[in-house]
């Protein structure tokens, strides 16, 4: 039937309604909502790749759109929640003794920080798009992977009660140097691997499996404090298993 072609597009536009309501819950400073409408649309983005695939139509429109989509999801919305963050109390600089006002007061000018995740991303989805090289491997940290970095926050400071968490997540330079940090690795040249597998041998996945089991483990034991620290972790093994394929050879 002819719908199923449409399956695949569907799917992307759920990934772009979700990120559009995103969008709407980040601007109100509802971040916690912002992030699960977040990970709906990621999920929504790691389906409909895997729909055109099993139903052999991938093309350059479902492509477009898929990325379209990913600078809603991906891109707007994490630049609006590290702002927000940096929009806090705790997390404040103004421009004192400068003539840069708003109104009746100061131009906060560190929140604006926030929003170069969003030129990154929607930077290293168009560089995605023609760059033919990444079809078994990814060079440089895929978007959606630093967005759940950054809307993980939220999600952590909700479920701790650690006041030394809330400072230290809520800390005005730790949320500026994560947003660079963010923004070089979508776009630095390395190469990470993919969690595709083409078959499930121990042999030709072990670098997947061993990722996978570790990440369950972190879920178990940190529960959202884990996305952080399994985003690091792939970007660790990736480059330890660059480094070992190297000497390998």
């Amino acid at each position: 039937m002819k719908i199923f072609k449409h399956i695949p597009n569907i799917l992307t536009l759920l990934n772009l309604l979700s990120g559009t309501i995103a969008v709407i819950f980040a601007v109100n400073n509802e971040l916690v909502f912002a992030a699960y409408f977040v990970f709906l649309g990621i999920f929504f983005d790691f389906f409909d790749g895997l729909a055109a695939r099993l139903l052999n139509v991938s093309g350059e429109f479902g492509k477009q759109l898929d990325s379209l989509a990913d600078v809603v999801t991906s891109g707007v919305v994490p630049g609006i929640v590290l702002f927000q963050l940096l929009t806090s109390d705790s997390a404040r600089l103004s421009i004192k003794n400068i003539d840069i006002t708003c109104g009746n007061s100061n131009f906060e000018f560190l929140p604006y920080v926030g929003l170069l995740f969003t030129l990154a991303a929607a930077y290293r989805l168009a560089k995605f798009n023609i760059d033919e090289r990444q079809t078994s491997t990814f060079i440089g940290l895929p978007t959606p992977a630093a967005t759940l970095v950054v809307l993980s926050l939220p999600l952590i400071l909700e479920s701790s009660i650690s006041q030394g968490m809330y400072d230290f997540i809520t800390n005005k330079w730790l949320l500026v140097g994560l947003t660079i940090l963010l923004s070089i690795l979508m776009n630095y040249e390395i190469h990470l691997f993919s969690l595709k597998f083409k078959n499930y041998t121990w042999k030709d996945n072990k670098i997947k499996f061993i990722y996978v089991a570790s990440i369950l483990i972190l879920v178990v034991f940190l529960k959202f404090l884990a996305i952080p620290i399994a985003i690091l972790w792939y970007v660790l093994l990736s480059i330890v298993s660059n480094a070992y394929v190297k000497n390998k050879i």
